[in-house]
């Protein structure tokens, strides 16, 4: 149980940071018991919680909102994001993509992310500030979910981010939003899926610890609240970049302590 809530504070603490919340449930699990794709999964479901609470006027706005054409259109990219990720992850899934035994793709992915985060921040510095959401915008971020899924060390969050930033909404409090919204149905449908798969399975419901992975799926949604709240309240001010060497010393760590 200690160790369910362990995972479940890293996974809310890491979730929305550009920092990957896979990558660092891997890492721990690497001298921790390794648990279930579904535990994994649902935990993140459990952080995404956070931003239905963080963004709840935001999400009320949008669904009630459905004359204004601006939120409308808003909802309709929103909507395309997450069946692009839906199609191409259900590819990747049936092409079988698993997450990895061995923490040194992490580390690649980590250090890989860092320098992106570099090069996504020189970006915005040398382009005028926009916010508008674009079909390619939308297109893009719904991409990047899938890689971030494939590649664990991307971060799903990241990778929504920067692709947004990289397409053209280089305002990082527009980019962050639109990433975290389209997140909500994409890691519920994740959970679903997951889920689904252990009730048809009898092994496997008998195998899951119920219990554990609800105590992480309440930590992770409190410390999510607690990380999402403070990560709109540093971008305000601050770049990304401090993000960017925190990763790449990680993964620099990572792959000395693997030699």
């Amino acid at each position: 149980m200690l160790e369910a809530l362990i995972l479940g504070l890293v996974e809310g603490l890491t979730e929305f940071l550009p920092i990957s919340s896979t990558g660092h449930l891997l890492i721990v699990q690497h001298w921790l018991p390794r648990r279930s794709d579904l535990f994994n999964i649902a935990i993140q479901a459990g952080a995404i919680v956070a931003v239905c609470l963080v963004y709840r006027h935001r999400l009320r706005e949008l669904a009630t909102a459905r004359r204004d054409p601006v939120n409308r259109d808003y909802v309709i990219k929103l909507i395309a994001a997450f069946c692009v990720t839906a199609v191409l992850g259900l590819l990747a899934k049936t092409l079988g993509a698993e997450l990895p035994e061995t923490v040194a793709p992490v580390a690649w992915a980590l250090i890989i992310g860092g320098v992106v985060i570099f090069i996504a921040e020189y970006y915005a510095r040398h382009h005028v500030p926009a916010e508008s959401i674009t079909w390619k915008v939308a297109i893009v971020v719904g991409i990047a979910q899938v890689v971030a899924g494939v590649f664990p060390g991307t971060s799903r969050s990241a990778a929504a981010i920067f692709a947004a930033m990289f397409a053209g909404l280089t305002m990082r409090a527009r980019a962050a939003e639109f990433a975290f919204l389209v997140g909500i149905p994409t890691m519920f449908a994740a959970t679903g899926y997951e889920l689904m798969k252990t009730l048809g399975d009898g092994a496997a419901i008998a195998a899951e610890a119920w219990d554990e992975l609800a105590v992480a799926f309440v930590a992770a949604a409190i410390t999510g609240f607690a990380a999402v709240k403070w990560l709109l309240g540093f971008i305000a001010g601050h770049t990304y970049i401090v993000f960017a060497w925190y990763r790449i010393l990680l993964g620099a760590l990572l792959l000395l302590m693997l030699a």
